[in-house]
């Protein structure tokens, strides 16, 4: 049973969503228009302020399909409101991050700077502080573009267990691994 799926969506001020014969939903905010192809087993109703998807029955591959939709659209009409916002952290001595025209420019202790274009749907920025580690601040309105390149910039340097150094969330916690403690005689 899905719980999340029979949960109708509160569509709030400024929010339109429509459903064309293909069963793609489109929905328009004050920060943009997101769409999604839906299955076409899925029913997505719209009536006045609150949006419900239903199945037709309680197959297991109509109930995975029916939370799996609800929680796109609702992710779809939160990002078109408010938008999303991932924070990542750079730690390491000489590591820097500068973003400039959708190009993140990172210099991450290899030889050479990355240099990493961004998606037009993602806006970046990148703050450095005195003293602190770099933060690069990324927005957009679509969570699943949003999330994958957050992990992209993750992947170009992961944080290793020893010292800690490398790219995390803000907030992420590290198992720390202890070194060497073996005396040398």
């Amino acid at each position: 049973m899905s719980r999340i799926g029979k949960k109708p969506i509160q569509l709030p001020n400024g929010v339109s969503v429509t459903v064309d014969a293909a069963n793609t939903v489109t929905v328009k905010g004050p920060k943009g228009t997101l769409t999604q192809q839906v299955d076409p087993d899925i029913q997505v109703t719209v009536e006045g302020n609150t949006l419900t998807v239903e199945r037709p029955t309680d197959e297991k591959r109509h109930k995975s399909l029916h939370g799996l939709y609800r929680a796109l659209i609702n992710n779809m009409v939160q990002g078109v409101n408010d938008g999303f916002k991932k924070e990542l952290e750079i730690v390491g001595v000489g590591y820097k991050a500068t973003a400039t025209n959708n190009v993140l420019e990172l210099s991450l202790g290899y030889s050479h700077a990355i240099f990493l274009a961004l998606p037009a749907e993602v806006t970046a920025n990148a703050v450095t502080e005195r003293g602190k580690n770099p933060i690069i601040t990324l927005e957009s309105i679509d969570k699943q573009l949003l999330g994958q390149v957050a992990a992209k910039i993750r992947s170009l340097r992961k944080v290793e267990p020893y010292k800690g150094k490398g790219i995390r969330f803000v907030g992420e916690e590290i198992r720390r691994k202890a070194g060497k403690t073996a005396s040398k005689k």
